[in-house]
């Protein structure tokens, strides 16, 4: 899975984690400044379904548009493993 949160804010005009932070915020969604840094700088390990829904609810998105599929690198895992 690729996290595509930053790409997704640019195309919304977000162009900061602060200005992102804001936004959840004011969306009902308080986020720590470090988890912020966390979602914005790299791809999350756990992310609760409830953010995930403000966070789809302020950029206007799905899921499907933050969590992108790599399906190519699931196979390359499996190789390795095999071979």
């Amino acid at each position: 899975m690729r996290w595509n949160l930053r790409l997704r804010a640019a195309e919304m005009g977000i162009w900061k984690s602060a200005d992102m932070r804001r936004l959840l915020a004011e969306a009902g969604l308080e986020i720590s400044a470090g988890k912020m840094s966390g979602l914005w700088a790299g791809t999350p390990t756990t992310i609760r379904l409830d953010d995930l829904e403000v966070i789809c609810a302020v950029l206007d998105c799905n899921p499907a548009e933050l969590l992108i599929c790599e399906p190519e690198k699931v196979r390359a895992t499996r190789r390795n493993r095999v071979g």
